[in-house]
């Protein structure tokens, strides 16, 4: 039974499994946006966004080397500390977006995706309330 044991694990060996989030983290924090399919963007979302927290608050050499455990390109790191990072300072969370895209992969009809990195004005909407229309208890 697999009970209580969360993740994808797309038919590969745990150390592939780790180094396919490690690649497809550093391509989406180098290029801001890759399109993959929609398991591998929904499970890389958490893994890109922890590193991003990492970074937000400014360089810092322990959170620097936690980064370069992870990354495997060097100079993705240091952007991320420099320009990334301090780009999200002021959110709590949600730096990234997946849009489900409406065509599917050839091969084997995979549902895809594109996950992109916000923008820097870019805001989340938040739900509206809906509005409440008073009606006169009527006599």
């Amino acid at each position: 039974m697999r009970h209580r044991k969360a993740g994808r694990k797309f038919k590969r060996s745990p150390s592939h499994r780790r180094m396919l989030l490690r690649n497809l983290a550093t391509a989406l924090l180098e290029h801001g946006r890759i399109e993959t399919t929609l398991a591998k963007a929904k499970e890389v979302q958490p893994f890109a966004e922890k590193l991003i927290t990492l970074a937000k608050d400014g360089w810092n050499l322990n959170d620097f080397r936690r980064v370069l455990a992870v990354v495997t390109k060097k100079d993705v790191a240091f952007s991320l500390f420099k320009e990334i990072g301090p780009r999200f300072k002021d959110r709590t969370g949600g730096y990234t977006r997946i849009f489900k895209l409406a065509k599917v992969r050839q091969g084997d009809a995979a549902p895809m995706a594109v996950i992109s990195l916000l923008g820097e004005n870019e805001q989340i909407k938040a739900a509206t309330k809906p509005t409440v229309v008073a009606t006169s208890a009527g006599s």
